[in-house]
């Protein structure tokens, strides 16, 4: 059986993530979006300053390296500049949600006309492990290793319900546990790409994606742990989507 490899993908470059993780599917789905839209040259990947970055060695697009927390706003000016271009900011939680917080609320607001594909694990992942606002109850992590307590930390930030309300284009979360998911995942990145070249406005998909290093748990538990756990508590599913102009 003959294995097609989109044509974005570096099959030769040196593979930085851990075994498991779910940035590899991430970015491979992006490539068969591409693909299939014809836009590979038109691509302009904004990557965070953490587990995504490592996206540059394998997707063959021109990229951009943004501060820490700072790959959606960088990517609204990009678009800005290069309105010609396709757009994807590539964050993870911790970024989009923490640090970045700002970056995405004022994006959204603007409706920036980008894609915003956020890699939802659940922790910070590069830098060791900490919690993430999308840290779920009782998880333990580096900072904290007796749990998330919800009164002592509040309760995890779900991008759904907070920008379901604004004049976006395109709001959705996938994951990345099952072929199952990961083909409806595909099409929402695709669905984004899209709405991107309609001119629609600001997209963001959310992937659900496993850390089995940081979550001390094997490749196999960690997909369990997602579905039993993580996918629980984050809804799956398309929460925006305004059609066409």
């Amino acid at each position: 059986m003959k294995c097609i490899v989109p044509n974005g993908v570096n099959t030769e470059a040196h593979i930085g993530w851990c075994p498991g993780c779910g940035h590899g599917i991430v970015c491979r789905l992006v490539a068969e979006a591409a693909q299939e839209l014809g836009i590979e040259e038109k691509i302009i990947m904004v990557e965070d300053v953490a587990c995504g970055e490592f996206a540059q060695n394998v997707l063959k697009y021109n990229s951009v390296g943004a501060a820490h927390g700072r790959p959606i706003i960088t990517a609204a000016g990009v678009k800005r500049v290069r309105p010609d271009a396709v757009v994807i900011a590539h964050p993870g939680d911790g970024s989009a949600y923490s640090i970045g917080m700002e970056s995405t609320i004022h994006c959204a607001l603007r409706n920036e006309n980008i894609l915003a594909l956020v890699v939802n694990n659940s922790v910070f992942g590069m830098t060791g492990g900490q919690m993430s606002p999308e840290t779920l109850p009782g998880m333990k992590t580096t900072s904290s290793p007796a749990g998330r307590d919800p009164e002592k930390n509040g309760n995890p930030f779900d991008v759904t319900k907070t920008l379901a309300q604004f004049d976006i284009a395109y709001l959705a979360r996938g994951a990345v546990d099952s072929p199952a998911n990961v083909i409806k995942t595909g099409k929402m990145i695709k669905k984004a790409l899209q709405k991107q070249l309609n001119g629609e406005g600001f997209c963001l998909v959310e992937v659900l994606s496993p850390c089995p290093t940081n979550w001390n748990k094997t490749p196999v538990d960690a997909l369990k742990f997602m579905k039993e756990q993580q996918e629980k508590y984050f809804e799956l599913g398309e929460f925006v989507d305004k059609g066409g102009k």
